[in-house]
Parts: structure tokens; C-alpha cells; sequence
């Protein structure tokens, strides 16, 4: 009977699982990126606002409630039940945009210490991964004609010479938006990894 029972659970087993595609290994080295960024885009904020007094803390806070990223003008899903109905080839264009938008901002974050030298660098491995997915769902559909359309334009005047306040809202507008964007972006490459297994719940 054990023997019967041992057998039964080998090809149970067999049947269910299913092999790693190339697409899911891609999925799962995106994922893992965008995840290192977004936690360490985390520690630069919770940092900084380590240095502030609690009441700069409060204005800032106020300003950026009512200020824009840079990135916004990027169409996105507004929450998680347009993001679950979402393609995966929509997530991934999103995804992809939302990255590129740093990759002159993130210049400003680099420097000072190690982790900080570590984001161009790992945006510019995501973007190629998030790049390779793309190319992979998008059925020959020209999906970036004109890549030079999808660079932006630094943050605002975050490169002129600024007074010391300015400097500091600036500063704590670029690590926000930083955190913000990273969220975003593991979201959807998180949605869109699970749909790869139909058995998964991709409830958010």
C-alpha cells in the first residue's frame, strides 16, 4: 500500500508541475530586480528623512501630496482592478517607460556611498530585461517605434543652482518619486509574472 501511495504521489506530481519556461526564468530575474530597487529606494527615503526635523518633515510631505513625479504624465493603471485586468504586454510597456523616466534623474542619486552607485546600473539591467519581455509577448508588434520618443527630460530645474530650501524639497521630491515608481513597477511585473501560471491567484 505504501508503495501504491509513493507512486501515486510521483505522477500526481509530474502532472502538476510544469517545467520553467525561458519567459517565467526572464519574469523572475526582472522581478528580483525591480524588488533589490524598490527596497533600497526605500532606505534612501527612510534615510533622508532621518535628517529632517519633523516639522520640514510635515512641509515637505504637504508639498509632495500636492506636486507631480516626473513620471506621471505616463499612462497607468489608476488601481489594483485596472492593474489585474491589464495585459501583460500593457504592464510591460508601463513598466518599461516608468524605468526609462529615471535614466537621467537617477544620475542625481548616484554617488556618496555604494548602494547609491548601484541604481543606474541596475535600472539599466531591469530596462533591458523588461526590453527582452517585451519582444517576447509582443507578437512582431511594433510596440516602441521611436525609442528616442521615451526619454524625458530631467526633473524640473533639479540641475540649477538652487537655494537651500528648494534644494532640500527637490531632493526629497526625487527619493519619493523614486520610491513611488519602483512600486509601481514590481506591481506590474508582478501581476504579469503570474499570469504565466494559470494556476496562480494574481489578487493583489
Amino acid at each position: 500500500m505504501d508503495r501504491v501511495v509513493l507512486l501515486l504521489s510521483v505522477v500526481s506530481l509530474g502532472v502538476s508541475s510544469q517545467p520553467i519556461t525561458d519567459g517565467q526564468r526572464l519574469f523572475s530575474i526582472a522581478v528580483s530586480r525591480v524588488q533589490h530597487l524598490h527596497l533600497l529606494a526605500q532606505r534612501l527615503f527612510s534615510d533622508f528623512e532621518s535628517t529632517l526635523q519633523t516639522e520640514e518633515q510635515r512641509q515637505l510631505n504637504k508639498i509632495f501630496l500636492q506636486d507631480f513625479c516626473n513620471s506621471d504624465y505616463i499612462i497607468s493603471p489608476i488601481d489594483k482592478h485596472e492593474t489585474q485586468r491589464s495585459s501583460v504586454l500593457k504592464l510591460l510597456s508601463i513598466s518599461y517607460r516608468l524605468v526609462e523616466s529615471w535614466e537621467f534623474p537617477s544620475r542625481s542619486l548616484s554617488g556618496g556611498s555604494a548602494p547609491r552607485n548601484q541604481i543606474s546600473p541596475k535600472l539599466s539591467e531591469l530596462k533591458t530585461g523588461i526590453l527582452l519581455l517585451i519582444r517576447a509577448n509582443q507578437d512582431g508588434a511594433e510596440l516602441f517605434p521611436d525609442s528616442s520618443a521615451l526619454q524625458l527630460a530631467p526633473y524640473g530645474n533639479y540641475y540649477q543652482s538652487l537655494g537651500a530650501d528648494e534644494s532640500l524639497r527637490r531632493t526629497y521630491e526625487l527619493l519619493a518619486c523614486f520610491k513611488k515608481d519602483m512600486h509601481k513597477v514590481e506591481t506590474y511585473l508582478t501581476v504579469a509574472k503570474c499570469r504565466l501560471s494559470p494556476e496562480a491567484n494574481c489578487t493583489l
